[in-house]
């Protein structure tokens, strides 16, 4: 018999073939696609495991964390805000209405007390051309306050140009109708006239212009510290019945009635809802009541005032043009009724003190009115030195003078104490948030340590 020789350690059968290499399948993705194929990986993978439970709590304790976390964040800037902007308005947005106010009434006086030096016979007293000079003075001062904030706003710039550019000419003008007058030359009445002129078709509508941008920016401001943050509040809503679907979520799952951390979380969003709910109530109170009882009275008995004074420079420029001066006369009848409705406004809005100046402002703006038609009737009759006397002399106690001194007194002092009003209130209405922005943002810290500590110790259960 014979036999086949083997080679040690060879298969005693058919050497099998090599197995043939796999065909290549599709190019693994890469570059652009895969980049694409990242976000619905990352989804499956989520979907995967929030149907077990780890999972589950996983991503309920990331979304509590996450939306406590994104209302802190909005909570607290909203706060602060709304706390910012109530300072401002107190503290630069009245005071600049309050600039704007001043330079309408100090050049509206100027205005009249230019026409009254006109009408004293010799020179000029002393104490009619401080005035004058005071009154430029303020109006100059007022207005590099109204132009440091005008920066930005094109309407309040436009305006601010327009009396800075056309003061100087006016006070040019009035020097040259005073150096004239001095000198006995009628042609200084005609340059006062012309003074009188640019300030009334010029320079007063800019400023009454300008005073109406930054009460309307005062009110705006006002608007916006009253409002509720319904985002905000809506925000926290939604983060309180969060905890409290978790919650109770836990409960049915675990059969443990409290999560210690879940309850510190809702008892910190509890603390900030009530908090706030009354801060902000009397945060809004106080600014509604600095506008009822201080800056919207202020407002009627600024524009008032402001009737007045211009009043009283139709009263005198009228005598000063000697027969000519029948549109200053026209203007004085459209603003005497004009005074009398602010003052009824006025007194109805006002009470305490305040109501009591108005009264007085009322009874003698009354007799004003009623010199000042026999002022005129004087010197429509021819007798102008008489007529003159009555509208100047401040030494008789019904007389023209002293009856616009009395009124424009008793505004001012109903005008401060509207503007304390609105102060007080709007002080107290930045109090009443004290604290609150940075209570917020810790109280938001604690709900969301709480919110990870209750969920981290369920999640331990299952390890």
């Amino acid at each position: 018999m014979t036999s086949t020789a083997v080679r040690p350690g060879a298969p005693s059968g058919p050497v099998p073939e090599a197995p043939a290499p796999e065909p290549a399948g599709e190019p693994g993705r890469s570059g652009l696609a895969g980049l694409l194929e990242l976000p619905v990986t990352a989804w499956r993978s989520v979907t995967r495991s929030v149907r077990r439970s780890p999972g589950r709590l996983t991503a309920m304790g990331v979304g509590l964390v996450v939306l406590v976390v994104v209302f802190g964040v909005v909570g607290t800037f909203a706060v602060q805000s709304k706390s910012d902007t109530i300072t401002d308005l107190a503290d630069h947005r009245e005071p600049l209405t309050a600039a704007s106010q001043e330079i309408y009434r100090s050049l509206s006086d100027a205005d009249a007390a230019s026409a009254n030096a006109f009408l004293v016979i010799g020179a000029e007293p002393p104490e009619l051309r401080a005035r004058y000079d005071l009154d430029i003075a303020r109006a100059g001062a007022a207005l590099a306050k109204a132009a440091s904030d005008s920066e930005g706003y094109a309407d309040a710039a436009a305006k601010v140009d327009v009396l800075s550019q056309n003061l100087p000419v006016y006070t040019g003008i009035i020097e040259r109708a005073r150096a004239n007058n001095l000198q006995g030359f009628p042609v200084g009445a005609s340059y006062l006239r012309e003074a009188s002129n640019l300030m009334r078709t010029v320079i007063l509508p800019a400023a009454a212009d300008l005073y109406n941008i930054d009460t309307g920016r005062l009110s705006a401001e006002q608007d916006d510290a009253s409002g509720f943050p319904w985002f905000s509040a809506v925000l926290l809503v939604a983060v309180i019945a969060a905890l409290v679907v978790t919650q109770v979520y836990l409960t049915r799952r675990t059969n443990r009635l409290l999560n210690v951390g879940l309850v510190v979380a809702t008892g910190a969003m509890a603390v900030v809802l009530l908090w706030g709910a009354v801060a902000l109530i009397i945060q809004s109170t106080l600014v509604s009541a600095g506008r009822d009882d201080g800056s919207h009275p202020v407002d009627i008995l600024v524009r008032a005032r402001s009737a007045a004074v211009q009043a009283r420079a139709d009263e005198l420029i009228t005598l000063v043009a000697r027969g000519d001066g029948v549109t200053y006369e026209d203007d004085y009848k459209k603003l005497g009724p004009l005074l009398t409705g602010y003052l009824a406004q006025a007194h109805e809005l006002m009470t305490g003190k305040a109501a009591e100046q108005i009264a007085i402002a009322q009874n003698t703006s009354n007799t004003w009115l009623q010199v000042h038609k026999d002022i005129r009737a004087k010197d429509d009759s021819g007798n102008y030195g008489d007529a003159v006397r009555e509208a100047v002399d401040p030494t008789a106690p019904d007389g023209a003078a002293a009856s616009f001194a009395k009124v424009d007194q008793a505004l001012v002092t109903a005008i401060d104490i509207g503007r304390q009003n609105f102060l007080d209130s709007t002080s107290g209405a930045g109090d009443a948030l004290t604290l609150l922005a940075p209570g917020v943002a810790v109280l938001s810290v604690i709900a969301a340590g709480g919110a990870t500590i209750g969920i981290r110790d369920r999640l331990r259960e299952y390890r």
